[in-house]
């Protein structure tokens, strides 16, 4: 019997029409989940904060997720934007403005503890995006941040950034030299270099262009495998999604081995 198979152009097709689709049902969830957020505006503009967390899925559902997950997660190992194993078995992505105090709220009140009750055990990995929306200011700080990550001090300046609102004259580059020190960056020279560069500005181009291409409309915005969810929630929403994905990891046989050890930061 004569084996045939199917030609590469038609895979790829095939693979690209299942990506948009997946793309089109999670741009649906997101403008649902925004427009049911009861909460309010933030006094920057930013929207989050009240919406409970995406109903059970369907398998239809789940496969968009997978494959939404599969086009979206970088798992680049090294990323200094990322905590925990590049095979964890769920990815949580999170879109986010350094001007967005629910951003804030989210680094300095649920990331902790999502790091301690997952990230350190392996389940979880976190990828950060720069989601700049409210201009200037915010794309200065973002450059920074990124140009931090180049002296392994990503974490250390995203943190400093959140440890309170700042807005305006709060992230002039003299203020963000001065975070940039007390997070550890020891060459200040080349951070700035960095900053002004132009590799930065691909970087924060590229986080930009997959933010609009997937409909992200707030700070902040995160996919769990693929799953979106909006707002700063609670910390035990967040723990029920990553809980489900870990599950339907499990599942699909996605988890990690045991004795791997315990997640990198």
């Amino acid at each position: 019997m004569e084996h045939t198979t199917m030609p590469a152009r038609a895979t790829t097709t095939r693979r690209l029409a299942a990506i948009g689709a997946a793309i089109a049902l999670v741009v649906a969830l997101f403008c649902t989940i925004l427009a049911i957020n009861d909460s309010g505006g933030d006094d920057d503009g930013t929207k989050a904060g009240g919406a409970s967390a995406p109903p059970a899925t369907d398998s239809a559902q789940q496969r968009a997720y997978d494959e939404l997950a599969r086009s979206t997660e970088r798992r680049e190992a090294g990323d200094p934007l990322a905590l925990g194993r590049k095979d964890a078995p769920v990815v949580l992505i999170e879109y986010a403005d350094y001007q967005c105090s629910f951003c804030g709220r989210f680094s300095r009140e649920t990331k902790p503890d999502l790091i301690e009750k997952y990230v350190d055990s392996g389940v979880l990995r976190i990828e950060f995006r720069n989601y700049t929306i409210f201009g200037e200011d915010s794309e200065r700080a973002a450059r920074a941040s990124w140009a931090a990550g180049r002296q392994g001090r990503f974490w250390q300046f995203h943190d400093e950034l959140y440890a309170k609102p700042r807005k305006g004259d709060a992230l002039s580059e003299e203020k963000l030299t001065e975070m940039a020190r007390r997070s550890g960056v020891t060459d200040l020279d080349r951070f700035h270099e960095d900053m002004s560069g132009a590799a930065a500005k691909a970087a924060l181009k590229k986080d930009q262009e997959e933010g609009y291409r997937l409909g992200v409309q707030s700070t902040p915005s995160f996919l769990v495998n693929g799953r979106p969810l909006a707002g700063a929630q609670p910390t035990e929403v967040f723990s029920s999604v990553i809980d489900e994905a870990a599950a339907v990891a499990k599942a699909q046989g996605k988890g990690k081995d045991d004795d791997k050890g315990k997640a990198a930061k």
